[in-house]
């Protein structure tokens, strides 16, 4: 069982920067995959970004690319997402979500959920 707790969110204008972390606690941290999602109002939850167990490959949505990344510390059993150069947009709750392997970017893969963090981006 891995429980996951957003934090970071908050209220930025546009062009303007946050860092979203995502503590875990539980064993086997260090086995999952994490990522990150978000949802919209009105929309569907999409996928952002994602890490592999290891830190060492990344999957980027093309709506973020360039402006985020995600990062691990398996150390601290936390997750980062710092986001740049952000639009209206991006306004979302972001999610932090772990699953047992590989990389995938449908909800259904994951197992484990935050209860998510509000980020709004001011015009």
């Amino acid at each position: 069982q891995v429980r996951l707790v957003e934090s970071g969110g908050g209220l930025v204008q546009a062009g303007g920067s946050l860092r979203l972390s995502c503590a875990a606690s539980g064993r086997s941290f260090s086995t999952y995959s994490m990522a990150w999602f978000r949802q919209a109002p009105g929309k569907e939850r999409e996928f952002v970004t994602g890490v592999s167990w290891s830190g060492g490959s990344t999957s980027v949505a093309d709506s973020v690319k360039g402006r985020f990344t995600i990062s691990r510390d398996n150390t601290k059993n936390t997750v980062y997402l710092q986001m740049n150069s952000l639009k209206p947009e991006d306004t979302a709750v972001y999610y932090c979500a772990a699953q047992d392997f590989g990389l995938g970017r449908a909800t259904s893969e994951y197992k484990y959920w935050g209860q998510g963090t509000q980020v709004t981006i001011s015009s």
